[in-house]
This record gives C-alpha cells, structure tokens and sequence, in this order.
C-alpha cells in the first residue's frame, strides 16, 4: 500500500521514489521535487534535499558551501580583477550574474541560490547582492567583520549581502545548475 504525505515546506511534495518508508528507517536525506513555479519563474525539475547542518532545501548534486570555499571567492576576487585589468572584471562579472555567479564563484565552482523560488539566482538578484556587497562590505570596513562572523557561525553561512538578496552560495562542482540559471 502507497502512502503519500505532505511536507510542511511550501510548493514541496514527496518524491513518490521515498513516499513508501516508513518502516522507521532514516529517510535521510528528505527528497522532494518542485510542485509549483513561482510565478514568472522557468520551472526547475531538480530533485532536492534538505540540507542536515543548515536545513535549507538544497538540488540533488550541490552542496553549502564550505567558509573556506567562500573566504578563497573573496581573496580570488582582487587577483581576478588585477589581472583582467579591472574592465574585463566587470564585463565578466555582468555575464556571470545571468549565470548567478561572479567571477570568482565561477572559478570555484559555486553559485547563488534561491531556496524560496527553488531557483539559481537571477541576473537582477545577483546585481543587487553585489552591488550591496561592494557598497556595504567593501566601503564600510566594519560590516565586513560583521559579514565574516555572520558567515562563520550562521549554519546557512550567509552574509549581509546574501541576506539583503535572498541568496545562498552553493558548491556545484559538477554544473548541476548550469542549465537551471535564468
């Protein structure tokens, strides 16, 4: 006998592959599939996961990214933009954000998610997270410090600019996402 259950996540149901156990084994990790777009949003068939350490609902083949892993974005970042000559930065940080990614990400194989719309980060998202980023992190010295301990001991590992834009930084080391970005 099939039983299917609801979760309380919103636009989530079962994946019918897991709906069966319930014979008490662990049903670790919890996978579930997109039911409905957001509106406007292009519909992302990924099965996905919940995260154990953050509780986020993750796509099947990302991981959170490790605070190494976003610290080493961070110093790539001005090596990047020295050796493009600071114009080729910006030109490839304006293409990567369709990709919802930097430069540096890119490099490291990381995007920007969004759990809620269950998609990568958009062009305009990722334009208003950098553009925070640099005006508040890089301008005011101080919520730098505030960003790096928020993403230090937040299990999400967000920082100011991933909350003001809604996003969270995922290690896709095998291009899961590459064809989901908007």
């Amino acid at each position: 006998m099939s039983q299917s259950f609801e979760s309380d996540m919103p636009r989530l149901q079962a994946d019918p592959a897991t709906a069966d156990n319930f014979a008490g084994e662990d049903p670790s990790p919890v996978k579930a599939t997109p039911s409905q777009p957001a509106v406007g949003a292009v519909a992302v068939q990924t099965t996905t996961y919940v995260d154990a350490v953050s509780s986020l609902v993750l796509p099947e083949g990302v991981q959170l990214a490790s605070a190494g892993r976003r610290i080493g974005a961070y110093l790539l970042a001005l090596p990047l933009a020295v050796v493009t000559l600071g114009i080729g930065y910006i030109i490839w940080g304006l293409v990567a954000w369709a990709k919802g990614q930097t430069p540096a990400l890119q490099v490291l194989g990381m995007r920007c998610w969004r759990s809620e719309p269950g998609r990568v980060a958009s062009w305009s998202t990722m334009a208003l997270r950098e553009t925070i980023g640099i005006l508040v992190d890089d301008i005011l010295g101080i919520t730098l410090l505030v960003s790096f301990l928020l993403m230090l001991t937040r299990p999400d590992r967000r920082t100011l600019h991933d909350l003001v834009a809604g996003t969270i930084v995922v290690h896709d080391p095998d291009n899961v996402l590459a064809d989901k970005a908007s």
